[in-house]
């Protein structure tokens, strides 16, 4: 028998990050899956717009020259990618943004996949943090 591992009520903003989701499906129909990072990020901002989200675009993180695609709401975290794959890399980038502002949920997504599958990620709040911290 299937229980579900993560119910409703324990999900971190689950109707922020489903119209979030949703916006990112949208993007990715109308653009397809071969633009650029840029346009990507061009038209989501155009469509957070459209739904009235506080967003802020290209946040630097301190003095580290590292830059959050959007943080909307000051609550997720969205990393826009265009690439074949996503790696290990990548979650560890989405953490240190996470660990570095404190913010409990990151998103990230690859608008180059056939089938768009974007990946909660969560702030992780064990002694193990340290570890993405200190990686580049």
């Amino acid at each position: 028998m299937y229980t579900n591992p993560a119910p409703k009520d324990k999900l971190i903003y689950p109707e922020l990050s489903y119209l979030i989701t949703g916006i990112c499906f949208q993007v990715h129909n109308d653009l397809g899956r071969y633009s650029r990072e840029k346009q990507y990020s061009d038209y989501l901002e155009h469509k957070l717009k459209e739904a009235r989200l506080p967003y802020q675009r290209e946040q630097t993180i301190g003095d580290t020259g590292n830059r959050i695609d959007f943080i909307i709401e000051d609550k997720i975290i969205l990393e826009v990618k265009a690439k074949p794959t996503i790696v290990r890399e990548d979650f560890i980038q989405v953490q240190r943004y996470l660990q570095s502002l404190q913010i409990r949920l990151g998103l990230l997504v690859n608008f180059r996949s056939l089938y768009l599958k974007p990946k909660r990620i969560v702030l992780i709040q064990t002694a193990i943090k340290q570890k993405f911290l200190k990686q580049d």
